[in-house]
């Protein structure tokens, strides 16, 4: 059995020359966290995910092609939402609430980063049906397995775990230094019956970046913990995973809609699953 529309949110993509962004644009404002653990993110609003933070809610996320150029894409998402009274209340302002993560694309083809504007695009064409995924978006200039000196093209990838009534999704932007499969570990293990001084260079093309959805009921610091389930899911995944060329993260959002009470550890199992087969088929 397959779900039919998003977890508690509609998701967008837009795109320019070779990048892009996605937005993923939740219903109301939605308790989450997050963790990096790449050695080169490129984030915006992150620090507030942090469960000793005040806030206590998002109102979207946003994933970006273009490295820290294409941050400036959540300034038209955050304008779209400012535009709809979405956001908290300061006396007579509505700041919303916009966490996002970019991927290193530039050496794509010289690719166009993602603008306000894209922002904007993306917001406008969000639906909260599934898809579509593959080379859109924020994965459209996306690349895997340069840990080995090659560029074979990915994308973004998408997958769902199911317990009861409780959904776990996952929406992960698979740009990887290492690269994703069964093969990728069999390689490494086979590198190091003759070890070599380092990997080959990063030129670029780096970082998994991703956004899980649940509507398990969760508080800020166990959204925290699905967030490192999530990694764990890309440390499966990926051969080698959260290099120091890689900005590898993750934001676990919840919004509490389901009946059944999951164990905050259940939950993260079925994040680790969830993102391990999304980036499978990225």
């Amino acid at each position: 059995m397959t779900i039919q529309q998003h977890v508690g949110f509609r998701l967008g993509h837009g795109e320019r020359d070779h990048s892009g962004c996605t937005v993923a644009l939740f219903d109301r404002a939605t308790v989450a966290s997050g963790e990096i653990r790449g050695g080169s993110p490129a984030t915006r609003e992150f620090d507030l995910l942090e469960p000793q933070r005040a806030n206590q809610g998002i109102d979207a996320v946003v994933l970006s092609g273009g490295s820290v150029f294409g941050l400036a894409s959540v300034d038209g998402v955050v304008r779209h939402l400012a535009e709809q009274g979405r956001g908290v209340r300061f006396g007579n302002q509505t700041i919303p609430i916009v966490p996002a993560m970019g991927i290193f694309d530039l050496n794509q083809s010289r690719p166009t980063p993602p603008t306000a504007e894209t922002g904007i695009a993306a917001c406008e064409s969000a639906t909260a049906d599934i898809g579509p995924f593959g080379p859109v978006g924020a994965g459209l200039g996306a690349t895997v397995g340069q840990w080995r000196g090659i560029s074979r093209p990915s994308g973004i990838g998408w997958s769902y775990t199911r317990f009861r009534d409780v959904i776990v999704e996952a929406v992960v932007v698979v740009n990887a230094f290492g690269e994703p499969g069964q093969h990728s570990a069999i390689q490494a293990k086979d590198r190091f019956h003759w070890p070599e001084e380092s990997f080959l260079p990063a030129e670029g093309g780096n970082t998994t970046i991703g956004v899980v959805s649940t509507n398990a009921m969760l508080n800020k610091l166990e959204c925290h913990l699905i967030a490192q389930g999530a990694h764990d899911g890309l440390a499966r995944a990926i051969t080698p995973p959260h290099t120091r060329a890689d900005g590898d993260g993750f934001i676990a959002a919840a919004t509490g809609t389901a009946k059944t009470r999951l164990d905050p550890d259940v939950v993260r199992t079925m994040a680790m699953t969830s993102v391990e087969t999304a980036i499978q088929e990225a």
